[in-house]
C-alpha cells in the first residue's frame, strides 16, 4: 500500500503500471483499486503462487510497451521527481544500460541499503554501502558491477538484445547476471543518487522458507560464474568460490545449521547437474560478448576482502531470521 501511495505522488505522468501479484492471500490484488491515478494504465498479473522475482519481472516485461523498464519492489517508497530523474539520465547517455537510484533504508534514516555492487575474483560480490551512513561518498554518480533488484531503470532495447532476467534463477543474483549481461554486450551500469527511493529490507524474505533462500543463492551465483567469466577466468575463479562454499558448509555444520548445510551442497549439486544447460546459456553469452574480462575487472572488481565477506554472510542470515539492524 505504501509504494503505490507513493508512486500516486510521482511527478512523471508517462507511464503503465504492471503490478505481479505473486499468489498473495492478504487481499494485496485489490488495492490498486484504491487509487484513481491507476485508472486505465495498470494491468494485474495475478500468479497462483509465489513464482520468483525472476519469472515475476519476465512477465512483466512480457505485457511493457514503454522504452525503458523500471523494476521496483513492493516494499519500497519512492521520492516524487524519482523516475524523472532516472528517465532523464538515462537519456543523456547512450551507453548506460541500467541506472540504480540511491536505496535508503525505510526503517533506519540516513542509512544505505545498497548502493551498487562490485565483483571479486572469489565469486562472490562487493556491496558497496551496504547498512552505511549516508555521506558524501554515495552523493555522487558511479559505475557499479550491478544493480539492485529493489529498483533498477532498464533501456528496453537492451532486454531485447540480450534477455532479462534468468528463468531458472526464480529469485536472487538473477539482477547481477542480467548486469554482467549488460556490461558484456558493450554497455554500462549506473548508480545514480540523485534519484532516491526507501526500502524496508527483509518485508519480502520473511514469507520463504530458510532452506529456498540459501539454495537458490548458492546455485544461482555460480551457475552465472559458469555463463559469463571468459575462458582465463572460468576455471580460476570458480574453483576459489566453490572452495569457499564448502567452507561455508562447514560453518553451517559447526554451527549446528543441518538444513542450510544440506541446501548449499544441493545448489552445487545442481550446477553440476544442469552443467550441459549451463554451458549451452554460455556459449550464447560469449559469442556476444564485446568486452573482455580484463577490462570489466579493472573498473568494476574490488579486492577479496574476507572480513566484508564474512559481514555480507551474516547479513543474509540476519535477513532469514529478520533480526533488525544494529
Amino acid at each position: 500500500m505504501e509504494c503505490l501511495k507513493s508512486l500516486s505522488e510521482i511527478d512523471y505522468q508517462d507511464f503503465e503500471l504492471i503490478i505481479i501479484d505473486n499468489g498473495s492471500t492478504d487481499g494485496s490484488d485489490r488495492m490498486p483499486q484504491k487509487f484513481n491515478f491507476l485508472s486505465g494504465r495498470c494491468q494485474l498479473i495475478r500468479n497462483k503462487g509465489n513464482v520468483g522475482f525472476a519469472i515475476a519481472n519476465n512477465q512483466g516485461l512480457e505485457k511493457s510497451k514503454g522504452k525503458y523498464l523500471l523494476l521496483l519492489n513492493n516494499d519500497t517508497k519512492v521520492e516524487p521527481e524519482f523516475i524523472t530523474k532516472l528517465v532523464g539520465r538515462i537519456e543523456k547517455d547512450g551507453s548506460l544500460g541500467v541506472i540504480q537510484p540511491k536505496i535508503l533504508l525505510m526503517d533506519k534514516p540516513g542509512y544505505l541499503d545498497n548502493a551498487g555492487s562490485f565483483f571479486t575474483k572469489l565469486g562472490f560480490l562487493y556491496h558497496w554501502g551496504f547498512l552505511q551512513k549516508d555521506g558524501p561518498e554515495f552523493g555522487k554518480e558511479r559505475e557499479i558491477f550491478s544493480a539492485k533488484g529493489a529498483c533498477m531503470i532498464i533501456r528496453r532495447s537492451i532486454i531485447e538484445k540480450i534477455g532479462l532476467f534468468d528463468n531458472e534463477f526464480v529469485s536472487y543474483f538473477e539482477e547481477s547476471d542480467f548486469c554482467w549481461r549488460v556490461w558484456l554486450s558493450g554497455y554500462k551500469v549506473l548508480f545514480y543518487p540523485k534519484a532516491v527511493i526507501y526500502h524496508k529490507v527483509g518485508y519480502t524474505i520473511k514469507k520463504l522458507k530458510v532452506g529456498d533462500i540459501n539454495y537458490h543463492y548458492y546455485k544461482n551465483r555460480v551457475c552465472s560464474l559458469i555463463k559469463n567469466l571468459g575462458n582465463n577466468n572460468l576455471i580460476p575463479v570458480l574453483v576459489l568460490h566453490i572452495i569457499a562454499s564448502l567452507g561455508i558448509m562447514l560453518v553451517y555444520l559447526v554451527r549446528q545449521h543441518p538444513k542450510n548445510t544440506f541446501m548449499v551442497g544441493k545448489a552445487l549439486f545442481w550446477n553440476l547437474q544442469n552443467l550441459p544447460k549451463t554451458l549451452k546459456k554460455r556459449e550464447i553469452i560469449q559469442r556476444m560478448r564485446i568486452r573482455s574480462d580484463k577490462e570489466l575487472f579493472a573498473i568494476l572488481s574490488r579486492p577479496v576482502n574476507l572480513r566484508k565477506h564474512f559481514e555480507d554472510f551474516k547479513r543474509v542470515e540476519k535477513d532469514i531470521k529478520l533480526t533488525k539492524y544494529e
